[in-house]
């Protein structure tokens, strides 16, 4: 068998849990994990015949997919914002919207690196530490913190940071009990925000197989961790610092509004590359 024939395996038995496109994705990263073949080389090597190791490891993969796991808990790795991480189901697969976050923070902080200055940062609820990670490396000189209520999600956001040889210090802790007598110049946050009713909507294997205590909020208060964030940040945050968030696209305008009456300023809703309400950036005004 070569490599465009177990494609189109691959999309013949998963036909009934992800459409082509998704299997193509999939694809493309089990084969750049077994074959070591990028995006580019692949579409080059189609015809290539597997030895019969790869035959073994591809069998193992799609037998894995066929039960719902995901790719990246297959292979126990994934990319994000173009850098290399480790993942199981003690953390949230990264996810593209995210990426945008990453990239929000970093041209918010532009002016700040061309003038030689530094900040300090905080990661609430930093899961695999993708934000975390991706900010330290494109911003060295700051200072980056990074906070979980979940001991296996530090363990694993600590690896990856040893991964991309990084220094930064986690806290364990949950931010709705967690004090310090740390200022911060910077907070972002990406925390559950799944309302329970919305689960019908998610696709199977993410229920199944990502971390619940990650993704759901009650119904009855959608913007808890929001909530305790902000009141963490009206204290904790220097004088019209910055906090970001990804957010529920459909709470938007409630989010916006909850952050007004905690009397932040500059408030921005930016939507994501699908046109979803994804992120909000804003400051704490300084005290009257």
């Amino acid at each position: 068998m070569n490599l465009r024939q177990l494609l189109q395996h691959f999309t013949l038995q998963l036909r009934d849990i992800y459409d082509a496109e998704e299997v193509a994705s999939i694809f493309n990263l089990a084969t750049g994990h077994v074959s070591g073949l990028n995006r580019a080389e692949l579409s080059l090597a189609k015809d290539r015949k597997l030895t019969m190791a790869e035959t073994h490891r591809y069998a193992a993969i799609l037998k894995a997919l066929e039960s719902g796991r995901p790719i990246q808990y297959i292979l126990g790795e994934t990319e994000f914002y173009g850098l290399p991480f480790k993942v199981n189901p003690a953390v949230l697969i990264p996810r593209p919207e995210t990426e945008e976050l990453v990239e929000w923070v970093l041209e918010s902080c532009a002016l700040t690196v061309a003038t030689g200055g530094k900040m300090r940062i905080l990661d609430i609820g930093t899961g695999s530490g993708c934000i975390a990670v991706s900010l330290k490396k494109n911003l060295p000189g700051f200072e980056v913190f990074a906070l979980d209520v979940s001991k296996a999600a530090i363990e694993t956001a600590t690896a990856n940071a040893s991964l991309n040889e990084l220094d930064i210090l986690f806290i364990e802790a949950d931010i709705r009990r967690y004090s310090t007598k740390q200022k911060f110049d910077l907070m972002v946050s990406n925390p559950p925000y799944v309302t329970l009713k919305e689960q019908a909507e998610m696709h199977e294997n993410v229920l199944a197989h990502e971390p619940h205590l990650a993704l759901f909020v009650a119904d009855e208060k959608p913007l808890e961790f929001y909530e305790a964030i902000a009141d963490f940040a009206q204290v904790h945050l220097s004088d019209m610092g910055l906090l970001f968030f990804e957010i529920n696209a459909n709470l938007g305008q409630e989010t916006v509004e909850m952050l007004t009456t905690k009397s932040f300023i500059n408030i921005e809703l930016k939507k994501d590359m699908q046109g979803k309400d994804r992120m909000i950036r804003c400051r704490r005004g300084q005290p009257v």
